[in-house]
């Protein structure tokens, strides 16, 4: 072959492995300006009403002074600085992790179990059971709030069932005891929204590829079986995306805390979100130590679901 050949066959082969550009037609114009002009205005909303606050916190947690009297803290990271010395806050932060290790996990099993129960297409009046196990969390904050409280008051039904029992010999204080104000929190927390991350998973469910679950069961799978290493598995990106909203939710807890127990006895089931509207708005309000508890909340939910999303999504790239 000749020098000139290959000459002409590297300029063919360059000019093919070169795409021409060509402008957009007016027509896609059209539609790429009509695209945008559909996104900016939510994308204008979310930053002018959630960005731009989340800066405006920021530098606010950066200043020091009570009420509207306002200065840069010196130094700038005081209010940081004084959380590792606050005894309360270091207790509701306890607290608040307690309510996550305890409460989300036997949440997440609870909603996992009763979704496959409650998927089985021989169980009669399946809408009746889906809806009452959901039913909690459409109910009013307020409103079970003040059942659960007359429900664990010393002359409430809980004591009184538990005397009639004989499991206790005297009425136990329940939102007043430390131990037990935490395990109403928790067994509130379970009560109400067990049955929302449970609709996920019959969500999930209802997309399964079941004859996995039939190939299972043909090569002699137990039911135990099944579920662990064919179900579970093929859910685990709903099982995330749970555990994710929960730890969030958990993270930035206030209405159990604050309508159940008030935050007591001393602080001890109080959760940081509730002590940070207590400094906003309870005592002399101090907003820069709020703002900056604030945003320790909100690098716990960043770390904690980027770990989350680490472990949890093992997809291949």
């Amino acid at each position: 072959m000749t020098t000139a050949s290959l000459t002409a066959g590297t300029g063919r082969t360059a000019k093919a492995g070169k795409r021409p550009t060509q402008s957009m037609t007016p027509s896609e114009r059209r539609r790429n300006l009509t695209g945008w002009a559909f996104l900016l205005p939510a994308a204008g909303l979310i930053l002018l009403m959630s960005f731009v606050p989340m800066f405006q916190a920021f530098l606010l947690s950066l200043k020091t002074g009570r009420g509207t009297r306002l200065r840069l803290a010196d130094p700038l990271w005081m209010n940081y600085q004084r959380l590792v010395d606050d005894e309360i806050f270091m207790l509701t932060m306890k607290n608040t992790f307690i309510y996550l290790i305890v409460q989300v996990p036997i949440m997440l099993v609870l909603a996992l179990i009763l979704s496959v129960l409650l998927n089985d297409p021989r169980l009669r009046f399946k809408g009746f059971w889906r809806t009452s196990i959901f039913l909690p969390c459409a109910v009013s904050l307020v409103s079970y709030s003040l059942v659960f409280r007359t429900l664990f008051a010393n002359d409430g039904f809980v004591n009184d069932a538990l005397m009639w029992l004989n499991l206790i010999d005297a009425p136990v204080h329940w939102l007043s005891e430390t131990g037990t104000a935490r395990f109403v929190i928790i067994l509130g927390l379970l009560w109400r929204w067990t049955g929302y991350n449970m609709v996920f998973y019959l969500a999930g469910l209802q997309n399964l590829d079941h004859a996995t679950i039939e190939a299972a069961r043909i090569d002699g799978a137990s039911s135990w079986q099944t579920f662990w290493y064919v179900i579970v598995p093929q859910l685990k990106p709903m099982i995330l995306l749970t555990a994710i909203m929960s730890t969030n939710g958990t993270l930035q807890l206030f209405d159990e805390s604050w309508n159940l127990t008030r935050g007591g006895p001393s602080y001890t089931s109080m959760t940081m979100s509730h002590y940070l509207y207590e400094l906003s708005f309870l005592k002399s309000p101090n907003f820069g130590y709020a703002s900056a508890i604030s945003y320790v909340i909100l690098m716990l939910v960043a770390v904690l679901a980027l770990i989350q999303m680490k472990v949890g999504d093992k997809r291949d790239a």
